[in-house]
């Protein structure tokens, strides 16, 4: 059972990157998916997440209009598609997938959710 994310990089403000976050060893399209982050000296926030299904996702106040969150259940896949990046989005990204919590209380219930990735570093330039 694991989550791989990818794409992560150096990027310079007002530029965009995208996500990715591939599952395996588990019935993907079960699990609602989201992304964190951690910047260096803070606490880890939540950024987005989406239903299983992909018909319901749910955003930090800090990324709404910026970023998109998406899934391919076919290629048990989630993405982050971030636009107008700014320095404050320099972090370390996660995602998770969890079968139980409702993306309402996602946030907040991190430190319930079943499966985490290693994370991809994202750095945006000034």
């Amino acid at each position: 059972v694991q989550l791989v994310e990818s794409g992560g990089g150096l990027v310079q403000a007002g530029g965009s990157l995208r996500l990715s976050c591939a599952g395996s060893g588990f019935t993907f399209d079960d699990y609602a998916v989201g992304w964190f982050r951690q910047a260096p000296g803070k606490e880890r926030e939540g950024v987005s997440c989406i239903s299983s299904r992909g018909n319901s996702t749910n955003y930090a106040d800090s990324v709404k209009g910026r970023f998109t969150i998406s899934r391919d259940n076919a290629k048990n896949t989630v993405y982050l598609q971030m636009n107008s990046l700014k320095p404050e989005d320099t972090a370390v990204y996660y995602c998770a997938a969890d079968r139980r919590v409702w993306i309402g209380r996602w946030f907040e219930a991190q430190r319930y959710l079943e499966v985490w990735g290693q994370g991809t570093l994202v750095t945006v330039s000034s």
